[in-house]
C-alpha cells in the first residue's frame, strides 16, 4: 500500500527550539512545550502527551523573548493565537510527547 501526503505548507519553514507556553482554553490553564519549527503562517510544537490537544483545538501561545529582546521589542513575550491542524504521535513511546501543528490566526 502506497502511502502519499501532499505537501500543504505555503510558508519556509525554519527549525527553531524554543520554550513555548500554550494556553488551552478547554482545560484552563497552560501547558508547557517546545517548538520544533516555525513559519510566518504556523508552527510545531513538542509538548506532553498529556496535553488536552486534538484537530480544531484553539490555543494561545506565548514565546518567551529574552532581556535584550524584549527592552527592543518593549515586551516580555510574544502571543499568538492558533487552531491545530495536526496531532503526530509517533514518537510518544519514545519520549511522552506529542507533536502539535499549529496554524496561526491572523
Amino acid at each position: 500500500m502506497l502511502d502519499t501526503m501532499t505537501e500543504q505548507r505555503s510558508e519556509t519553514r525554519t527549525a527553531l527550539s524554543w520554550p513555548v507556553s500554550i494556553w488551552v482554553p478547554n482545560a484552563n490553564r497552560f501547558f508547557a512545550g517546545e517548538s520544533s519549527n516555525i513559519s510566518k503562517t504556523g508552527v510545531f510544537l513538542k509538548v506532553a502527551m498529556t496535553t488536552p490537544l486534538g484537530p480544531g483545538s484553539i490555543v494561545e501561545l506565548n514565546f518567551p523573548r529574552t532581556n535584550k529582546l524584549a527592552e527592543e521589542k518593549g515586551q516580555y513575550a510574544r502571543i499568538k493565537r492558533g487552531r491545530v491542524v495536526r496531532v503526530d504521535r509517533e514518537t510518544t513511546l519514545q519520549d511522552a510527547n506529542i507533536g502539535v501543528g499549529i496554524v496561526f490566526e491572523q
